[in-house]
């Protein structure tokens, strides 16, 4: 029987690391919990990676349930170049520039190596140095400098990073570095891929006609320009992710929780899963416990309707990988146990998208209710059918039969589905011949009692994707 700790509806994503790599660790943080491994590629070679997603794929098979592996793009990073001496200290006020020269730089001038940047700025375009620490503005264009002048002064150290909040700039989503993991990603076999510094829809395109169906693209969400063509990208997307570390450097702070909400409003009404990531736990790096702030934080992303959450530094290089994971799993049951929880996801339900299979879910929505269903048991080749039926947010759990371990793995980072991998029914004529293994399966994972009411949701005749159309309450 399947724990009650896995039967919460909302997903958690967790980064390995070097904290986190050992075969008996990711069995471990799997048990507590995890439905998604995230493999980040700004660190660690393809090597680590490897050997990371066959320690997943090992503990997924002694679990006997799905686990999925996202890949995480790095993405171009912009920098400053290297000081003579060392850290300068820009005080608020002074002039400062940014060059093509390579010379070592002073407390007057640093290289920037990026030309597209003194290209695209323009006179008042403001820069952001060292994660936003710093802030500059421009005040004279050169054609091969920018003259500025220091808002927000303090200690610049060599190689910092450079954000340019103001501005498109004509700089690709993936490096050279970015298309080479994207291949070894793709080889592994991950289910997801993570795209970085998407400032327009184009950049979502290219992904995916670079993965071509063998993995979803999920597209991180951290540049207001992105944020300026949101319809758009989330609809081309697989998923999202609001990568709010780097949202949160661009964006005036109070608008980040804006953002937050806005993104999985929309995200949900499209049909796509969302992540809400970066610094959900972050204390947890150095201590045992989160402070209440965080609890928060994570709580909101649940009563917003998330589809997941997600630890990055807590459970890569943290002290406390395990004790993050298991407190994430306790704040998200909990909330999900809230009355209140469940009002705003209601209230939240997005209009029917006009189609045979978005009435049959939302019937499945209301029959679920009024019969106190114990499980919504889904038929699906392409999971299209299980997609459609988190939009809903039912009461009752999605429980997912497929035949297709991809589409299985895919589904382990959607709200509410239980996806469970089952042989091809091949003489599959009515919903009786499907009825029969969803009660079982059901049964067997702790879902339901014999005798408790369970509907199954299929498209018939059985095989054709895309075909919701049949709803059959059945007793397991």
């Amino acid at each position: 029987m399947t724990s009650s700790l896995h039967h919460r509806r909302t997903r958690i994503v967790a980064t390995l690391g070097p904290a986190s790599s050992s075969p008996e660790m990711i069995l471990s943080l799997a048990q507590a919990g995890v439905n998604v491994f995230r493999l980040n590629f700004s660190h660690g070679a393809h090597a680590d990676h490897g050997e990371r997603h066959a320690a997943i794929r090992a503990a997924e098979e002694k679990l006997g349930r799905p686990l999925a592996v996202l890949a995480d793009l790095q993405g171009p990073k912009l920098r400053v170049g290297v000081f003579e001496n060392g850290p300068v200290f820009l005080k608020e006020g002074q002039r400062f520039r940014l060059d093509l020269d390579k010379t070592p730089g002073t407390i007057d001038r640093v290289n920037l190596p990026h030309p597209e940047i003194i290209s695209a700025a323009e006179v008042g375009s403001h820069l952001l140095l060292d994660d936003g620490k710093l802030k500059i503005r421009v005040v004279e264009k050169q054609s091969d400098a920018l003259i500025t002048e220091v808002v927000v002064g303090g200690k610049l150290s060599e190689r910092k990073g450079v954000n340019v909040p103001d501005v498109a700039l004509p700089i690709p989503a993936l490096t050279e570095k970015d298309r080479k993991d994207f291949d070894f990603a793709l080889s592994l076999g991950v289910d997801f891929v993570a795209l970085s510094f998407v400032q327009r829809p184009e950049d979502v395109e290219e992904a995916k006609k670079i993965a071509n169906g063998r993995a979803w693209i999920i597209t991180k969400l951290e540049k207001p320009q992105a944020m300026d063509a949101l319809e758009p990208i989330v609809r081309l997307s697989d998923g999202i992710m609001v990568a709010r570390g780097d949202l949160g450097v661009e964006l005036p702070p109070e608008e980040v929780p804006v953002a937050q909400k806005r993104i999985i409003t929309l995200a949900r009404e499209l049909g796509r899963p969302v992540i809400v990531a970066t610094q959900m736990l972050e204390s947890m790096i150095e201590s045992p416990s989160p402070t209440r702030a965080e609890v928060s934080d994570v709580s909101n992303a649940v009563y917003d309707g998330a589809d997941a959450v997600m630890l990055s530094a807590e459970s890569a290089a943290g002290k406390y990988p395990l004790e993050a994971v298991s407190i994430m799993a306790r704040i998200v049951s909990r909330v999900e146990q809230d009355k209140e929880w469940r009002h705003r996801i209601d209230t939240a339900r997005p209009k029917s998208e006009g189609t045979i299979q978005g009435a049959i879910v939302q019937a499945a929505w209301q029959v679920s209710r009024e019969l106190h269903t114990k499980a919504i048991a889904a038929h699906t080749r392409s999971g299209r059918g299980a997609l459609i039926m988190a939009r809903e947010r039912p009461t009752s759990p999605i429980l997912v039969l497929t035949p297709d371990v991809v589409v299985a793995r895919r589904l382990c980072v959607v709200w509410g589905t239980f996806p469970h991998v089952v042989e091809r029914e091949r003489q599959a004529h009515g919903i009786e011949d499907l009825a029969t293994p969803a009660a079982e399966l059901a049964l067997s994972h702790g879902f339901c009692q014999k005798e408790d009411h369970i509907l199954v949701l299929a498209g018939l005749p059985y095989g054709h994707s895309g075909s919701t159309n049949t709803l059959r309450v059945i007793k397991a």
